[in-house]
């Protein structure tokens, strides 16, 4: 019986990043959004001093999700998820902080 050698593009991981998909590219420009639609909320907090109407409960559930998140996209070696997270974790942390201060 003759055997044939394997096929390395089969058995073996691409060498180098593989360029980001038309999706990925979205998600990235979709996080920096939201997260400038937040800025004004850390700014009424911390600047005008008004915490009020703002849910500590809701900030501090989005803080341990952006944690988690971070944890996630480190364990994935996935830049896309783990360096949005440290932008949602300051904002996050932002609010809370601002809350706790302001309230």
């Amino acid at each position: 019986m003759t055997m044939l050698p394997a096929d390395g593009a089969c058995v073996t991981a691409p060498n180098g990043p593989q360029p980001a998909s038309g999706l990925e590219k979205i998600l990235r420009g979709l996080s920096v959004f939201t997260m400038l639609m937040t800025v004004p909320q850390v700014l009424t907090i911390w600047v005008g001093g008004n915490a009020g109407g703002v849910s500590l409960v809701s900030w501090v559930s989005y803080l341990i999700g952006a944690c988690l998140w971070f944890v996630y996209g480190l364990q994935k070696h996935d830049k896309t998820i783990y360096l949005a997270c440290v932008g949602w974790v300051i904002l996050d942390t932002a609010v809370v902080v601002g809350v706790i201060v302001h309230s």
